[in-house]
C-alpha cells in the first residue's frame, strides 16, 4: 500500500529529506539543495516496500550566516535552531491569537509569511521559477493598497483568495495582519503626511468589528 503527503499531515518531511540525501538542513532549518536552494516543496509517498537506503547529504553552508543576520525578529536564535514563536511566517499564518505587541513593529508590511531568510541565502540564486501557473502572482492581490485590503468584506476576501494558500488564514486573521502592517506604515510616515489620512480612516472603519482580535490590533495600529 501507499499514502501520499504534501503538507497535509504531521510528517517530519525536512528530517526525512536530509536523511535520505535529498538535501541538507540550512542554518535557517529549511532543506537546501545545490540545484534549487530552498525554494521548493517537499512531498512524500509512504510505501510498504523494502527500498535501498541512500546516504544523507553533506551540509554546504560553511561559515555563512546570512539567514541569521537578516531575520527581522531574530527567530533563528542559533544555527539550525528556530524559535517559531518569533517567526513571522508562523505569526501571520499559523498563529490564531494576538500577535505579541513587542513583535508587531518588526513585521513591517508583511501580511502573509516572510521569506527573508531564503532570499538572503546564496544557494537560492539557483532557484528556478515554477512553470506551473498556480505559482504566478495573482492579479488584484499582490499590488493593492493596505486601505483596500482593510476594506475587503469576508466575501471579497474569499473571492480574491480562492484556490490560493492565503485563504486558509480566514478573514479575521487577514484583517489582524493588515492592521499591523497599516500601523507600521503609519509609524513610518512623517507628521502630517497626507497619506496617513486614508490609512487612519480605513483602520477606524474596523474599530467596531465583531472580533476582539481585529479590534485590538486596529487599536494598536491607531495609537
Amino acid at each position: 500500500g501507499h499514502r501520499a503527503f504534501t503538507d497535509s499531515a504531521p510528517v517530519l518531511e525536512a528530517e526525512l529529506a536530509t536523511r535520505s540525501g535529498q538535501g541538507w538542513r540550512g542554518k535557517h532549518t529549511l532543506v537546501l539543495t545545490r540545484e534549487g536552494g530552498s525554494m521548493f516543496f517537499l512531498g512524500e509517498i509512504y510505501v510498504d516496500l523494502a527500498l535501498p537506503a541512500t546516504p544523507a547529504a553533506e551540509p554546504h553552508c560553511g561559515n555563512c550566516q546570512a539567514c541569521l543576520d537578516i531575520c527581522p525578529t531574530r527567530a533563528i536564535v542559533a544555527p539550525y535552531r528556530l524559535d517559531a514563536r518569533r517567526c513571522i511566517s508562523y505569526l501571520t499564518i499559523e498563529h490564531t491569537g494576538p500577535i505579541p505587541a513587542e513583535l508587531r513593529p518588526l513585521l513591517g508590511n508583511r501580511i502573509y509569511g516572510c521569506d527573508d531568510c531564503q532570499l538572503a541565502c546564496p544557494w537560492n540564486k539557483y532557484a528556478g521559477r515554477s512553470v506551473l501557473p498556480d505559482f504566478d502572482a495573482r492579479t488584484g492581490l499582490a499590488d493593492e493598497a493596505l486601505t483596500t485590503y482593510l476594506g475587503w468584506s469576508e466575501e471579497e476576501f474569499l473571492r480574491r483568495t480562492e484556490g490560493g494558500p492565503i485563504r486558509r488564514i480566514g478573514h479575521e486573521r487577514w484583517l489582524r495582519n493588515v492592521a499591523v502592517a497599516a500601523g507600521n506604515a503609519l509609524a513610518q510616515l512623517p507628521e502630517g503626511d497626507p497619506a496617513s489620512g486614508p490609512l487612519r480612516q480605513a483602520l477606524a472603519a474596523r474599530t467596531g468589528h465583531q472580533s476582539e482580535l481585529v479590534r485590538e490590533h486596529v487599536r494598536w495600529a491607531l495609537e
